[in-house]
C-alpha cells in the first residue's frame, strides 16, 4: 500500500527547497540593493531577475496550499504560534513585489524611494522566514492538538540569529547570482563582497550548530546518536563553501552560484534530518498531522499534473533568458 503521507512530505519538502533556492536569489539581490555601486548597477541587478521573480513564488503557493491540504494540523498549530512572523513575511513579499514594478515606472526623483522599498521588503521577508525556521527548531507549546504558547514565543535571541543567518545566506545567493548574470563593475563588486558574505554565513552557521542542542533536546539526541552519518551533511556544506571561495578566487562565473545552492541544500537536509519525522515539534509527527487518505489522494491527482507544468515553464523561462544582462538592457 502506498504511504501517501510520505509522498506528500516529499512533495512539500521539494516545494520548500525550490522556493528557497529560486526566490532566495531574488530576495538576496534586494538585500544587497542599497550597497550596489551606483544606480546603473541597480538597474542591471533588477533586470537580472525581472523575468523570473514572480514565477519563482509559485513554489511558495504550491508548498503552502499542499501543506494546508495534506497536513491541516500544521496550520491549526503553527499559524496561531506565528501569526506576526507570517504576517511580516507576506507583507515583505507584497511590499517587494509592488516596489519592483513601480520602480520601473518611477520618475528619476521617486525611483530612490521605490529602491529603498524594494530593499526593505526583501530584507523583512528574508528575516521573517529565518525567524520562522528558528521557531520551528525551538518547538511549540501544544496541548490536545492546539497551540498553548504566547503570541511572542517565536521571538527569541535564537530565532533572531536564525533570521539574520538567512538574510546573509540569501545575500550570498544574490551576490553569486549577480556574478553569473552580469559583467563589468557590478560583477567586480559582487566578487568582492561574496567572500565576506560567506564568512558571515559560516559564522552564524557555527553559532547555531552549537546553540541548537541547547534549545532542542530531540536534535541533540539525534545528532549525537547518529554521528557516524550526520557529520556528512555539515561536511558537504563546508565542501560547498570551499568551492565558492576557490571559484571566486579564480573568477569563475557559474560555479559560485551552483555551490551556494549546494550549501543551502546540505543545510536544509541537515534541518530535516534533525527534526524528522516531527512536523510540529516536539509533539506531533507527519502522521499525527496528516489529513484523511481520501483527501491526500484527491489532491495528489492535481499536484501530479501541476508540478511537471511548473517545472517545464520554469526551465523554459530560465533557458530563454539565459546569458548576461548588460547596461541598458531590460525586459520592462
Amino acid at each position: 500500500m502506498i504511504d501517501f503521507t510520505m509522498v506528500w512530505a516529499v512533495i512539500i519538502a521539494f516545494g520548500v527547497i525550490m522556493y528557497v533556492l529560486l526566490d532566495g536569489f531574488d530576495l538576496g539581490m534586494g538585500i544587497l540593493y542599497p550597497f550596489a555601486p551606483d544606480e546603473q548597477s541597480r538597474d542591471v541587478m533588477m533586470n537580472t531577475v525581472a523575468p523570473f521573480w514572480d514565477g519563482n513564488e509559485t513554489w511558495l503557493v504550491l508548498g503552502g496550499a499542499g501543506l494546508l491540504g495534506a497536513f491541516p494540523l500544521v496550520y491549526s498549530v503553527l499559524l496561531p504560534a506565528l501569526y506576526l512572523g507570517v504576517f511580516l513575511l507576506l507583507a515583505g513579499l507584497i511590499f517587494r513585489g509592488v516596489a519592483f514594478e513601480f520602480r520601473f515606472k518611477a520618475t528619476p526623483q521617486t525611483k530612490k524611494y521605490w529602491s529603498a522599498s524594494f530593499a526593505i521588503g526583501s530584507t523583512v521577508a528574508a528575516l521573517a522566514q529565518g525567524i520562522v525556521v528558528g521557531a520551528y527548531i525551538q518547538g511549540f507549546e501544544t496541548e490536545n492538538f492546539a497551540y498553548t504558547g504566547g503570541a511572542f514565543d517565536w521571538l527569541t535571541p535564537f530565532t533572531v540569529l536564525s533570521g539574520l543567518g538567512l538574510v546573509l545566506g540569501y545575500a550570498l545567493l544574490g551576490s553569486t547570482w549577480i556574478i553569473m548574470k552580469t559583467e563589468g563593475a557590478v560583477q567586480d563588486w559582487a566578487y568582492r563582497i561574496t567572500p565576506r558574505l560567506l564568512a558571515g554565513v559560516l559564522g552564524v552557521f557555527l553559532i547555531i550548530s552549537f546553540w541548537t542542542p541547547l534549545v532542542d533536546s530531540f536534535a541533540r539526541d539525534r545528532w549525537f546518536s547518529n554521528l557516524h552519518v550526520i557529520w556528512l551533511l555539515p561536511a558537504g556544506a563546508l565542501g560547498c563553501a570551499y568551492l565558492i571561495l576557490r571559484a571566486v578566487a579564480r573568477r569563475d562565473e557559474g560555479i559560485p552560484f551552483v555551490a551556494t545552492m549546494g550549501l543551502f541544500i546540505f543545510t536544509y537536509l541537515g534541518l530535516l534530518a534533525s527534526k524528522w519525522p516531527y512536523v510540529v515539534p516536539p509533539a506531533y509527527t507527519l502522521y499525527d498531522a496528516a489529513s484523511a487518505r481520501e483527501s491526500q489522494i484527491f489532491l495528489l491527482i492535481g499536484v501530479l499534473f501541476v508540478i511537471p507544468v511548473v517545472l517545464a515553464y520554469t526551465a523554459w523561462t530560465y533557458w530563454v533568458f539565459r546569458g548576461k544582462v548588460r547596461v541598458g538592457e531590460g525586459y520592462h
